[in-house]
């Protein structure tokens, strides 16, 4: 019951992430929502492992935190050299 609702929670912050990816008046609220959306994925694979008990989704989470990381400081380097 629980991790139903835990996945319907992280559906609809994924649902919303999305929305300011595709609208967002700028490259920087675009740039938070993808981080931010990412942060959902690696939530969603923790709850998955936790329900499961399989070290597998642990594991996948730790790979794209570390993706989401990486990416959103490469994207804030280009915006800083941009100037947006």
């Amino acid at each position: 019951m629980i991790t139903t609702a835990a996945f319907v929670l992280l559906a609809v912050a994924g649902s919303l992430f999305m929305v300011r990816v595709l609208v967002g008046p700028s490259v920087v609220d675009r740039v938070i929502a993808v981080d931010s959306l990412l942060i959902v994925v690696v939530s969603g694979l923790a709850v998955n492992a936790a329900v499961t008990g399989r070290t597998t989704f642990v594991d996948a989470a730790v790979v794209v935190g570390l993706l989401g990381f990486v990416g959103t400081g490469v994207a804030a380097r280009f915006i800083e050299r941009r100037g947006a």
